[in-house]
């Protein structure tokens, strides 16, 4: 593989948004850890399954928004790869085959190593989540459900799933501190989907930001900002959580510029280069509540 193929493939895997991954395995592994269990060879495993479909479903997203014309004309949704000819349909369709199938096998053996059989269909879902979110005749992203989806599966999902598997048993703690987690993946998935409202309109894309409209859609990030910090406040109050994590409660500096520099955008397309203040929003406070946890229990 050459230079050029290579450029392309990381591309497409899109990895400035892999850290919405990361994050939530690092939560779980560190509520694991303060409840007295760790196991690296399974974190390992987990991290490389999630990994796995986290790539998969941006591939399977090119692929099924190119095929219904989504990702076509002025939207600039997607990693581009198809349209700018850098990789095929058909090479994508085969490393989404490979990657869902390498993730399948991570996923036995952790089921078969953990011995809790009600992962399976947790994973099943997983599965057809990242699948289904543009792929037919499901196509829920379509439908204005993908934040509802992929805050469940980075959330919940992702970390009690991984606090479940390190431990071998089931964490409540874990669910709950997930839930500020969900919210802030599902906001990003938010955030991008505003440049392409008129777009994503026209194709039949019906994404909570089209629903909201551009007159509206902003109160949409608001409520994803104020659910975050206030799902924290929360958890500091059911002691879920050190009183350290209040220190997010500063998230409503970043909250407000960004708040501000949408409201002051008047071409939308801009904020799709703009989304790494989003990102980084998320990563500061995935961080804070990781540390406080794997510091304070």
């Amino acid at each position: 593989m050459n230079s050029d193929k290579l450029k392309a493939w990381v591309q497409a895997s899109r990895v400035p948004f892999f850290v919405a991954t990361l994050v939530p395995l690092g939560l779980g592994g560190v509520v694991s850890n303060a409840a007295g269990y760790w196991d690296t060879m399974r974190w390992i495993v987990v991290l490389a399954a999630c990994f796995l479909v986290h790539l998969c479903t941006n591939l399977a997203n090119d692929y099924f928004d190119f095929v219904a014309g989504a990702d076509s004309g002025d939207s600039i949704g997607g990693s581009r790869v198809i349209q700018e000819g850098k990789i095929t349909l058909s090479q994508l369709r085969q490393a989404m085959i490979l990657c869902y199938s390498l993730a399948f096998v991570c996923g036995l053996w952790i089921v078969w190593v953990s011995q809790l059989r009600w992962l399976g269909p947790v994973m099943l879902f997983s599965f057809f989540s990242s699948l289904y979110y543009t792929a037919p005749p499901v196509r829920y992203g379509y439908r204005g459900l993908g934040e509802l989806f992929v805050g469940i599966n980075m959330g919940p999902v992702m970390v009690a799933g991984t606090a479940a598997v390190v431990s071998g048993q089931f964490i409540l703690r874990a669910f709950w501190l997930s839930i500020p987690i969900g919210l802030m993946v599902a906001m990003i998935l938010y955030y991008q989907s505003l440049s392409d409202i008129p777009e994503d309109e026209a194709v039949g894309k019906r994404t909570l930001a089209v629903r909201l409209g551009k007159a509206r859609a902003i109160w949409g990030m608001r409520a994803f900002f104020a659910g975050t910090l206030g799902s924290i406040l929360v958890l500091v109050w059911q002691e879920q959580i050190h009183p350290v994590a209040l220190v997010t409660t500063a998230g409503v500096i970043p909250a407000y510029r960004i708040d501000r520099m949408i409201s002051r955008t008047r071409d939308w397309k801009s904020l799709h280069d703009k989304g790494s203040a989003v990102r980084m929003f998320y990563l500061t406070i995935g961080l804070i509540m990781i540390f406080t946890v794997a510091w304070l229990g």
